[in-house]
Parts: structure tokens; sequence; C-alpha cells
């Protein structure tokens, strides 16, 4: 915006800022001016121009300052987007520009965006024609949870002459919180709800044998399990002149207990794709606990650093899932060491069920495991333990880069240390009977409920 507003310096006409293209013609006038000094030829017809430009300059400021049709403000300007925001995706704003002069006008607005997202490119120009209303969209993807300030939307309007243009402010200073990502938690639902997870990447999983509850028999039909067949009660029913066949139907084991477990220590704090991987943990935590409600189950959640933070007990209530966002907008990482001995006192005290524990953390190398592991095979003990930890996207690109010099090769040798030291971690979890899953951050939410399907289709919880 700075190429081409220079306020007036009337007190009375503060919002209004001369364009470019006056500044040009008056640059033409002058260097005309500078030549009609050799040829006074030209004198006259640059003069008559020189008091041309200004009354056209003049008849724009009328033009602009004039009365709309209706007597109210000439334009109007408005700021549509939700009451809050998801932090990691993306979300919709719109700017709605109202045209009541009796011409069409061009306009250039500046959206005051909150600094958090350090973007200089919210300037958009529209054309309005007159009486009607342009919608402009775009899209702001936070990725910090907390409180962002949005500021006026400015406004600056073109008459046809283009010479001089007027600003108007819309709207004033107004909070938004970024919470976790509900727009991802309310895609899965619908998936969900509608039987299509798969479309975002949850595999379909085969149950094995019957590890569920006998809800009804009904009859039979082509593609039921022949082994599912109530024989008793087809006899029965063929002695009464019917003989069709009819099946137990079974319901999946409900009402059981899921639990995700936040690590809030320093290693949570390494950030990709601009989220930290707490942020891709919290936004993973609220997904899976929308589904485990969606299946009937309880959800709570408990996070911890070097103190406990918060506990949230597993319910399926009304409101229980906004009770669940409220706790995790809270959330901060730790600069110190995660307290492990605490995290499995506090679940021993508190959760007495046999549960599905879900545990986001973070393991770099074998021995960080090992100081860990002995709280881990307790909490594996008496309940169902998950371990969820993140691959090293970036360390993989780099391996299949080919090496080029010596010190490649060195670096390559490094990374690839490190690349065997989180395998080594897999097969430590398995040796002790821990589930584990190693995840890159961006799929972690897809791969979290496949896990977790997978769990509920053994009957493992």
């Amino acid at each position: 915006m700075g190429r081409s507003f220079h306020p007036a310096f009337s007190p009375r006409l503060k919002s209004f800022f001369l364009t470019l293209r006056f500044f040009l013609l008056l640059l033409a006038v002058v260097v005309g001016l500078v030549v009609a000094f050799f040829l006074p030829a030209l004198l006259v017809p640059l003069q008559l121009a020189l008091g041309l430009l200004l009354v056209l300059t003049l008849l724009d400021i009328l033009l602009l300052y004039a009365p709309a049709r209706d007597g109210a403000g000439p334009v109007f300007g408005r700021r549509v987007m939700g009451e809050k925001l998801a932090n990691g995706s993306d979300n919709d704003v719109a700017i709605y520009l109202e045209n009541q002069y009796r011409f069409p006008i061009r306009t250039e607005t500046i959206d005051e965006i909150p600094v958090q997202f350090q973007r200089r490119d919210v300037l958009f120009k529209a054309t309005v024609p007159a009486g009607q209303t342009t919608v402009i969209h775009y899209q702001l993807r936070p990725v910090k949870r907390g409180e962002y300030h949005f500021g006026f939307l400015n406004v600056f309007v073109r008459s046809p002459l283009g010479l001089g243009q007027r600003r108007f402010r819309f709207g004033q200073e107004q909070m938004v919180p970024v919470y976790p990502s509900f727009l991802q938690m309310r895609q899965y639902e619908l998936l969900a709800i509608s039987n299509r997870l798969t479309e975002a990447g949850v595999k379909r999983i085969r149950r094995v044998g019957h590890s569920m509850e006998f809800e009804q028999i009904r009859p039979y039909v082509p593609g039921d399990d022949p082994r599912t067949i109530n024989w008793k009660a087809t006899a029965r029913r063929a002695g009464t002149g019917t003989d069709t066949l009819v099946v137990n139907h079974f319901q999946d084991e409900r009402a059981q207990q899921v639990y995700c477990l936040i690590d809030k220590g320093r290693v949570m704090r390494m950030p990709f794709e601009g989220l930290s991987l707490l942020d891709y943990a919290i936004n993973a935590t609220l997904v899976v606990s929308n589904i485990a409600l969606l299946k009937h189950d309880k959800a709570g959640l408990i996070t911890f650093a070097d103190r406990l933070s918060a506990i949230v007990p597993a319910e399926r209530r009304a409101g229980h899932m906004q009770k669940v966002l409220e706790v995790l907008y809270k959330q901060r990482t730790k600069y110190l060491e995660t307290d492990f001995e605490l995290l499995y006192s506090n679940v021993k005290a508190k959760i007495r069920q046999r549960s599905l524990l879900i545990l986001f953390t973070n393991f770099e190398t074998l021995n960080g495991l090992q100081r860990q592991l002995p709280y881990l095979r307790r909490l594996a003990k008496d309940h169902l333990l998950l371990v969820v930890f993140f691959e090293n996207t970036e360390l993989q690109q780099f391996l299949t880069q080919p090496a080029a010099t010596t010190e490649d090769v060195y670096n390559q040798t490094i990374a690839e240390k490190f690349a065997q030291e989180k395998r080594q971690i897999v097969r430590e979890l398995q040796r002790y009977g821990i589930y584990s899953l190693l995840t890159p951050p961006q799929q972690l939410t897809v791969n979290t409920i496949n896990r977790y399907l997978e769990f509920k289709s053994r009957g493992l919880i």
C-alpha cells in the first residue's frame, strides 16, 4: 500500500489518499513543463493539462464523499468467521463488501489479522458494481493454540477516475480463541456416522471370532457367517411351519474405557510443519476420543510432564467432548523431563477398571526408553497400553537422498543410526508385550484410529 498512498492536507479529508495514477500524471505534466522551458509552444497546453488534473482530482473527491442513495454509508464491509479457530486446519474467513454508491468502485481491502500468522498477503482487490455485494474468501491456518486478536477491516475505495481513494474502517478489535482441531474431529465424526472412515485412510478390519456381546436373533440373509446360525432356534421355527434359518446377531462390547495420556515434556516441543508434536497429539486425542464415544465407549484424558496437569475421568455424557476440548485448549509443553513414575502412580490410583491407555510421547534413543520402561511395563500389566511415538520424517527424507561427498556419507550414517534406534524401540516394547505405534506426525490421527478399531475388533478391550 505504501506505493500509492499520501494523505491529503485538509484535516477534514484524513481518510483521502492520492493514488499512484495521480502522481504519474503529475510527473508527466512536470516533465512536460520542464521541456516547455525549451519549447514555449507546449507551455499553454501543459498548463491546461495541469488545471484539468486538479479539476478531475477535486471531482474525484466529490464522488467519493458524495452521500449514498439511501442516505447511509456509501460502503459497508464486515468480516465473517467462526467464533473459534481450529489449530492446524484451514479456517475459512469471508469479507463482505457492499457498494451503495451510484457508480461501480474498485477496492483494496486490508484485513488486520493477528500477528501470529506473520502474513503479508492479506490485501485483496475487487470490483463492486453499484448497489451490489461482493464476497472475498481466504483461509487462515493457525499453528498455536491461544488467543488471537484481529484488528480493523480497512477498505480503500476508488471511483472510476482512480485519482484518489477513500479509506473506510469497519469492525473493532476482536479476540478469537484457537482450539484443538475441532474441524478435523467433525470430519471424522461425519465419516464414522456414515460408515465412510475408509475415505480418510481408516482400514476395514475383519473381525476375528465372536468377542462381542449377543444382542438378538434374526433371519439369515446371504452374506451372513454360517457359523452364526442358531440351529436350535431354526429347529423350533421349523416345528411351527417356518423353515427360515435364523442367526445370532452380536454387537460390539460397549462402555469400555479409553484414556489418552499426553506427555507434555520437552520431547514434545519438536516442530513439524509449524505444529509441535504436542499439538499433533492433542488433535489426535480430540478425534480418537470422539470416535470412542461414537463406538459407545467412554473417553478420558490425562496430561502430564514433571507433574500431573489435568485429569478428565472417562465418561460418555452429553457435553463430555466440550469438556475435553476446553482442557486440551489450555495445555502447554514444559521444559523439564517427564516423570513417568508420577504417571504410573496416578493411573493406578484413579483408573480402577482395565482400560485402553493411548500414551502419546516421543523416544529418540533406546536409552531414553529404557529409563521409563519399568513404569510402562507396570502400566501394561493392569491395562492395555499403546505407546505412540513419532518418526523423524526429515531424517527419512535425508536418508533417501544420494550421497555426493564423504561428509554426506558420514551424515547419512549418523542418520541411519538414529532411524535404527527407533526400530529398536519398537522391538523392545514388543519384547515386553507392549503395543507400539511409530508414525509420521501427519498420519498420527488415522494410524491411532486404526489401532483403536483393531483392538476393538480383536476384543482386547
